[in-house]
């Protein structure tokens, strides 16, 4: 494997510019880790590769909003956590119909069960159900809801103040660790 030189501030400045080798750097150096995050949640390389695309392509449309400060690698794996989550939650709701049942994604694992993922499945179920129903429907809407809708459409839709919707997700983030044990 080869070392991609440059700091994400370089490869940054460079792809805000159209340089075509910041942007083969960019591949490089994260294209590995946008296609394990899906992977590891157990979906297929073609879900993968549908996740990947997304991300870079979010990445593509999103640069100017980057700064040069950014951290590019954490970025790309939020954007491909969300979208993979997102890809999770649609499957489910097509093959179960409901939303509120979680667990029931398990039928994207290959009908199997494979311990660790269904795991990490049942605690995010046991988590959101330990919430309260405010910021349970928060964090679905803002994770799991697969028109990926923006804070005004979440605000609207919640009937909250679009000023409050980050606060308050951080706020039930941080409910839903102490209710699962992890401070």
């Amino acid at each position: 494997m080869a070392v991609v030189r440059g700091t994400d501030r370089d490869l940054i400045l460079g792809c805000k510019e159209g340089r075509a080798r910041s942007w083969q750097r960019v591949l490089d150096r994260y294209e590995r880790l946008v296609f394990s995050i899906p992977r590891s949640y157990g979906l297929s390389r073609a879900d993968a590769a549908d996740v990947s695309q997304i991300t870079f392509t979010i990445l593509i449309q999103s640069l100017d909003t980057l700064t040069e400060d950014s951290n590019l690698g954490g970025w790309l794996a939020t954007v491909a956590r969300r979208h993979t989550w997102r890809l999770m939650e649609r499957s489910r709701r097509e093959s179960t119909g409901r939303e509120e049942d979680l667990a029931a994604s398990a039928a994207l694992l290959g009908g199997e069960k494979p311990s660790d993922r269904w795991e990490i499945i049942d605690w995010m179920e046991q988590g959101l159900s330990k919430v309260g129903d405010p910021c349970r429907k928060l964090l679905i809407a803002l994770y799991f809801d697969e028109r990926q809708p923006s804070y005004v459409e979440v605000a609207e839709r919640l009937d909250m103040p679009v000023g409050s919707i980050g606060p308050t997700r951080a706020r039930c983030l941080q409910r839903m660790r102490r209710a699962l044990g992890e401070r």
